[in-house]
């Protein structure tokens, strides 16, 4: 039985490190109490739900994404909280206390600037939009309740419609204003604000119609007009600014934020590397994992091509229809040797209710793989799709690779993690990071690798694709966002050095752009696993901790950057001011591994 910690006070001293028993862990924390009064000051974690309930309103009060009110509501609400924040007690607080209010401080700091920069970006659509501003006066006065004319909003309908087709006509006619002054990235947000501004307008056309029978009359015809030409303008945009046809999985686009951009996520993430630092630990991986590649190679009889060990792997497909009896197989596997070997706790229940579907032939554009959580999600082919894609579906997800992602994907990986998420400090799920969700399902693979879980050459072959599948990640998702890789290398990168099949690697790339994940996502499977790694050789391999304590601790933080992690199970000292220095992977566990 793991002891009850010994909790040390705010005067600790770095280096202090105890055994800690996840159950037990808030409930011992004690702290030195604030003067009297101050004593009906809000909790941390009152605070920061309160936090994400008033953003979570003002966002969906303030809806429309571009709208200069939107902009300068959430401004003046972030810094208020920020400056209210300086008046917390935080020299009073446990070390639990404290982080949440360096997390919250980091939160509202991103908020800011990330404001300031999706500001910079919609002044670049200007010209594309003219119409915008009339747009949301509209639904703005919809949401107040304002009292409506329906004669001016007549007038309206048509000025946005007529409006709308001008510059549709300019861009068809080549105008040099649009064709070569306006970037394709621009474009293509452009295009998408276009679809979302005539949602808008859709909604507040249907809260009227029909119900107001004066407004009815006046707006109808004119709305379907400019309801068209709205559709139109996006359609052309995309076309004729960005090169996609409509319905084209062709074109992979993305928002390159360059590197003062890159800089800025990883100083919210606490990440105290530069990209190009970044970019060598990558290496660095990359090339540990091809001298792990070449020994297994050597023993299936392909000597140093691991490349063509690689493709017999990949000819290791389970027949159609089978997979999901594989995914079950495998899935139950995972879960049997964390129990076994007393790893990590896991919940019967946590056991006992998860869902499996299968992926459609559309969401396999960007998903080639599994996907995991509440449920796991399969990628493999069904009949409609041709002999080609069919193969390279199946041989992207064959046996040895799927046995290195189901336990990933869902325990001890994501539907683990999720979970937990419900049920441990809830409250810290504003601060979501992939850093702790990524990396901790991919430190499970650095694990089992320890533990010799991949016994095969073959399951050896297929959980270090993936890991050279995550240094490729950094790789390219960075020299991406600084400009020095097009969309196609990074494709041609993952065909060539890492042994992807191309379909898979054309939707890994158009998943990492489409918009759907910040640009540090791609980077923090690897970085963030490698954080945890190094935390766990800090307090378990030094003996301070015990691994299934350490395990169940992490899972019950919730979201939080590493660094700050590291500080609660390290009982780092912490002032207002903290600045992420935490250098990981300059640590001797993994130069003596990977150098």
């Amino acid at each position: 039985m793991t002891k009850r910690p010994v909790v040390i006070g705010p005067s600790s001293k770095r280096n202090e490190i105890l055994p800690l028993h996840p159950s037990s862990f808030d409930a011992a924390d004690i702290s030195l109490s604030p003067p009297e009064h101050e004593e009906e000051q809000e909790s941390m974690p009152d605070r920061i739900s309160r936090v994400s309930a008033d953003e979570r309103d003002l966002k969906h009060f303030y809806n429309i994404e571009i709208s200069s009110t939107r902009f300068a509501r959430l401004k003046e609400y972030y810094k208020a909280e920020l400056k209210d924040l300086e008046t917390a007690p935080f020299e009073f607080y446990d070390q639990q206390s404290k982080v949440d209010y360096l997390l919250l401080k980091n939160y509202l700091k991103r908020c800011l600037r990330q404001l300031d920069l999706d500001r910079e970006k919609d002044k670049l659509m200007e010209k594309l939009l003219p119409f915008a501003e009339t747009i949301i006066k509209l639904c703005e006065a919809r949401q107040k309740t304002d009292p409506v004319q329906g004669q001016e909003v007549g007038r309206d309908m048509a000025e946005i419609c007529r409006v709308a087709a001008a510059v549709r006509a300019k861009i068809i006619g080549g105008e040099e204003v649009f064709t070569s002054n306006v970037s394709r990235e621009t474009a293509y947000r452009a295009s998408k604000t276009v679809q979302q501004l005539r949602e808008h307008l859709q909604e507040y056309f249907d809260f009227y119609a029909g119900y107001d029978p004066v407004f009815t009359w006046w707006v109808k015809a004119d709305h379907e007009k400019a309801d068209h030409e709205l559709h139109e303008l996006s359609t052309t945009i995309l076309e004729q600014l960005v090169g996609i046809k409509p319905g084209s999985q062709g074109a992979i686009v993305g928002e390159p934020i360059g590197r003062e951009g890159l800089l800025a996520e990883l100083n919210g993430e606490m990440i105290p590397y530069t990209p190009e630092e970044l970019i060598r630990i990558a290496e660095n991986e990359e090339r540990w994992c091809i001298s792990e590649l070449k020994k297994a190679s050597d023993e299936l009889g392909y000597g140093n091509n691991w490349k063509g060990a690689l493709e017999y792997v990949k000819s290791k497909y389970v027949q159609p229809g089978m997979q999901p009896q594989l995914v079950n197989e495998l899935l139950h596997e995972g879960a049997a040797y964390m129990k076994q070997h007393d790893l990590v706790t896991v919940p019967p229940l946590a056991e006992e209710t998860w869902r499996m579907f299968m992926l459609s032939p559309e969401a396999q554009q960007v998903s080639p793989f599994f996907l995991g959580g509440d449920s796991i999600l399969v990628a493999y082919p069904t009949d409609a799709m041709d002999y080609s894609s069919k193969l390279m579906t199946m041989r992207g997800n064959n046996r040895h690779f799927s046995r290195a992602t189901v336990f990933h994907e869902m325990i001890p990986g994501h539907h683990l993690q999720f979970h937990m998420l419900e049920r441990y400090k809830p409250y810290r799920k504003l601060f979501d990071t992939p850093f702790w969700i990524e990396g901790w399902a991919l430190y499970w693979e650095y694990i089992l690798w320890d533990k010799s879980f991949f016994r095969t050459p073959e399951d050896r072959i297929g959980t270090l694709f993936w890991r050279m599948h995550r240094c490729a990640r950094i790789l390219f998702s960075l020299n991406f966002h600084l400009g020095t890789w097009t969309p196609q290398q990074c494709i041609e990168y993952l065909v060539e050095h890492v042994g992807h099949e191309r379909s898979t690697a054309e939707g890994e790339v158009r998943r990492s752009f489409a918009g759907d994940y910040s640009p540090l996502y791609q980077s923090a499977y690897m970085l963030g696993a490698l954080q945890i790694y190094a935390l766990r050789h800090e307090v378990v391999d030094s003996g301070d901790m015990q691994e299934k304590a350490f395990h169940d601790t992490v899972l019950r933080q919730n979201f939080m950057p590493i660094d700050l992690l590291r500080a609660l199970l390290t009982r780092d000292d912490l002032s207002r001011d903290f600045e992420a220095s935490w250098r990981f992977y300059d640590s001797p566990i993994r130069v003596e591994q990977h150098m």
